[in-house]
Formats: C-alpha cells, sequence, structure tokens
C-alpha cells in the first residue's frame, strides 16, 4: 500500500450523468478517458477500487415512471443502462492498463460476470477494479442504495460519491449564491434537514452501518486522489 492514502479499499460512486459531461446525454469518451486516468493512479498505487455507475445519462427509471411508464419496468430499463456504462468503464479502464471486471446483478454471462461478493472480493484482492452493473436487480432501489448496498458488503471502508458539484450545501448552490456548504456533517443531520445527498434508504444504510462518505466534485482532475489521502475535498459525511 502506498503511503499517504487513508483507506485501502473504497467503493467509487459515479452517477450516469457525469460520463455524459457537456453533452448532456450519452457517454463522453473525454470524460471517461480522464476518469480512466485518474483511476489508474490510484490503483497502481495499491488502493482496492469497486465502482457502481449509473445509467441516468441513458434512461432514468424515475423520469420514466412520471410519463406514464410501469415504475418497475422503467427501473428495469434503467438497470440495462448501467451495464452500458460499466462496458464502456470498463473498455477505457483497460486501455489505460487497469484490469477490471463488470459483474451485473442481472445475468448477462455474454458480456459480464453476475455479481458474487466472495468473487468480487477475491478481484479487488488481486488488484482488479470491479465495475458492478444493473444496481441490486431490484426496481424500487436506486444506484445510491447499491452503492451504499455493495460498500458494506464488500468491506469498504469509505464511499466516494462523485457529483458535478463541490460537497454537501444546506441548499442548492445552483439556486442560491447565499447557500453554505458543509465540510463534516452527519447522517442524521443529513436526514433531519432533508439534504438530498442520497437517498433516504442509501443514507440510512451508511449510517447504520458506519460507513463514512465523502461527497466531492469529480470534474476537477486529481480529486479521487486527493479525498483518498484524505485532503480537504468535498464534504464528509459520517
Amino acid at each position: 500500500m502506498s503511503d499517504g492514502y487513508k483507506y485501502q479499499r473504497v467503493l467509487l460512486k459515479l452517477s450516469g450523468e457525469a460520463l455524459a459531461g457537456d453533452l448532456g446525454y450519452g457517454i463522453d469518451p473525454k470524460v471517461v478517458d480522464d476518469l480512466a486516468d485518474q483511476i489508474a493512479e490510484i490503483v497502481h498505487d495499491g488502493v482496492q477500487l469497486a465502482v457502481v455507475v449509473g445509467g441516468g445519462n441513458i434512461f432514468r427509471g424515475v423520469s420514466g415512471a412520471t410519463e406514464g411508464m410501469d415504475r418497475a419496468q422503467a427501473d428495469y430499463i434503467g438497470m440495462l443502462a448501467t451495464v452500458m456504462n460499466a462496458l464502456a468503464l470498463q473498455d477505457s479502464f483497460e486501455r489505460h492498463g487497469v484490469f477490471s471486471r463488470v459483474q451485473s446483478a442481472i445475468n448477462m454471462q455474454e458480456v459480464s460476470e453476475p455479481y458474487i461478493r466472495r468473487r468480487a472480493i477475491r478481484h479487488l484482492e488481486k488488484g482488479r477494479v470491479v465495475i458492478l452493473a444493473a444496481g441490486t436487480g431490484n426496481p424500487y432501489f436506486t444506484t445510491d442504495t447499491t452503492a451504499a448496498l455493495r460498500a458494506c458488503e464488500l468491506d469498504a471502508e469509505c464511499l466516494l460519491k462523485a457529483t458535478k458539484v463541490d460537497g454537501v450545501y444546506d441548499s442548492d448552490p445552483r439556486e442560491n449564491p447565499e447557500a453554505q456548504k458543509f465540510d463534516r456533517i452527519s447522517y442524521l443531520d443529513v436526514l433531519s434537514r432533508g439534504l438530498n445527498v442520497m437517498d433516504s434508504t442509501a443514507t440510512s444504510l451508511c449510517m447504520d452501518n458506519h460507513l463514512p462518505m465523502i461527497v466531492f466534485d469529480l470534474t476537477v482532475k486529481g480529486n479521487i486522489s486527493r479525498a483518498l489521502k484524505g485532503e480537504n475535498v468535498g464534504t464528509t459525511v459520517e
């Protein structure tokens, strides 16, 4: 394990929207390339990394449900979108010399392994990045909840939530220029204030299992490494 890193095994939660970059839809190759570059650095330094990726850049289950589609059906479509993102990430990681495995909660043996906890841990121990696709395999659960669940299952020491804002604020900084940023905040405060860091299921799961979370801005290059080294990046929720 390289000097300077505070955590040895972490789970990184990426939103699908983050992969779209400025395109707003689909997968921006430059964003994925930058991300792979940052991940190659930390993995080669010995950090064990699992990644949960959303699908909002391709399809959002909740918005599908609000437009008359059956919610469960919409969520399954969203899960399939996450598999597309996972395969794109895998391709980019491997071009950067990072060995990776895609594990899907929905069985798709031609393109991925099934999610098996012990196998995922073995991959991590061997220095492979495990990209976890298709959410939990269940409708009505977000990829935030998947990230919290898998982080607990895989004994991750920290959950990194990569977003387009630089931390947790008391109100939306894009709408309120006076919004105050927190350096640290408790899960209980996040829930009681109704701050939309993650959905309440995911927040409760992290709180009950004493899993710290760092919310940070993915668009600033090097932030993943800085967060892992314990630098003051974003907001720590614990």
